[in-house]
C-alpha cells in the first residue's frame, strides 16, 4: 500500500533526495541557539510554559517519537522493486531491530513510566515529528534496499574491516548506552516519583486539618547517581553513545546514520547548554558542584 506517491514508500530518487537535505539539519539548530539564548524559550520539558495551544506531555511526547520507527519499519517493507524484507542481509534486520527497540523504549515505554511530564508546546512537537519522519525515511530506505543488500555491499561497505568484528564491536557500543540511558532516567524518574509522593503525603495532611489546596507546585532537585555526579544530561550523552555504535554497525559509508548521529548531537547540545543554566539558576552555582552539561569535564 502507498500511503504518499514516491514518498511513502520513497522512491530511490526521493530517499536520496531526503538523504542529502538531512545533512544540513544542523544549519536549522542555530534557531535553536537563538531561540534559547536571546529569547530564553523553549516551551517543553523543565522550561515549559503556560499555553493554550499546548499539548499534555505524555500524549506529545509519544505521538511526535512513534513515527520515526513506524516510517523504519513500514519503508522497510513496502520499497518498490524485488526486494523483499526476508531478501535483506541480516545485518540490516539487526539494525532495524535495535533501532526499534530503542525507540519502543524512549517513545512508548518512558513516557508510560514516568509519573509526569511538563506539556510541549505544537513548535517542538511539529519539529521533532519532522525530525522523526526525516530520520525514518533515510534509515528505512537505507537498511530496506537502497543501502547494502547482499554480503559482498557489506563486506566491503568499510576498508580493511571485517563486518562481523565491526558488527559485533558497533552493537556492544550501542548496548551500553543503551542501558546506560534507561539507567540515567530512571534516575530522573526516581525524582518524580519522590516529589509525587511528598506532593500526596502533604495533600493528605492538609486534606486532614481541613486545609486542602488545589495543587502543590512541582519539586525539582539535582540528581546525584552515576554520570549525575560529574553532568546534568547523561541521558542525553548516553544516547549518543548508541548512536555512535549504530554507525559503527553501519561503516563509514552509511550517510542516513552518521546525519542521524551528528543531528542528534546538533539539535540536543543546545538544549543540553540551556539546562545547565536553568539548574544554576534555581539552585545556585555552588549546588551544582562543577558539573558540566552533558560531557564530563569539558562542557
Amino acid at each position: 500500500m502507498v500511503l504518499v506517491e514516491n514518498w511513502l514508500p520513497p522512491s530511490k530518487e526521493n530517499w536520496e533526495l531526503t538523504v542529502y537535505l538531512f545533512q544540513f539539519f544542523p544549519l536549522l539548530t542555530l534557531l535553536q541557539w537563538i531561540q534559547i539564548w536571546w529569547f530564553t524559550w523553549y516551551p517543553a520539558g523543565k522550561t515549559s510554559t503556560n499555553s493554550r495551544f499546548n499539548i499534555p506531555g505524555k500524549i506529545a511526547w509519544i505521538t511526535m517519537e512513534v513515527p520515526g520507527f513506524v516510517t523504519v519499519l513500514y519503508t522497510m517493507n513496502t520499497l518498490p522493486g524485488e526486494l523483499r524484507l526476508s531478501k535483506l542481509p541480516w545485518e540490516n534486520k539487526a539494525m532495524a531491530a535495535l533501532f526499534t527497540i530503542h525507540y519502543l523504549y524512549r517513545a512508548i515505554l518512558a513516557p508510560l513510566l514516568n509519573p509526569s511530564m511538563s506539556p510541549i508546546h505544537p513548535i517542538v512537537w511539529i519539529a521533532a515529528l519532522l525530525f522523526q519522519l526525516f530520520n525514518g525515511l533515510s534509515i528505512g530506505g537505507y537498511l530496506g534496499g537502497y543501502g547494502p543488500t547482499s554480503r559482498f555491499e557489506w563486506q566491503n561497505s568499510v576498508m580493511n574491516y571485517k563486518v562481523s568484528g565491526r558488527m559485533g564491536f558497533g552493537m556492544m557500543i550501542w548496548a551500553l548506552g543503551f542501558f546506560a540511558n534507561i539507567f540515567h532516567d530512571d534516575e530522573l524518574r526516581e525524582i518524580r516519583r519522590a516529589a509525587k509522593r511528598n506532593m500526596e503525603r502533604r495533600e493528605k495532611e492538609k486534606e486532614e486539618k481541613g486545609k486542602a489546596e488545589g495543587g502543590v507546585d512541582k519539586v525539582y532537585m539535582i540528581p546525584k547517581n552515576g554520570l549525575f555526579w560529574w553532568i546534568f544530561y547523561p541521558h542525553y550523552l548516553c544516547e549518543w553513545i548508541e548512536w555512535a555504535g549504530f554507525y559503527i554497525m553501519a561503516g563509514s559509508r552509511c550517510v542516513p546514520a552518521r546525519n542521524f548521529l551528528i543531528n542528534e548531537i546538533a539539535t540536543m547540545l543546545p538544549r543540553a547548554i540551556q539546562g545547565k543554566h536553568w539548574y544554576i539558576e534555581r539552585f545556585g552555582k555552588e549546588a551544582i558542584a562543577g558539573r558540566k552539561a552533558v560531557i564530563p569535564g569539558i562542557l
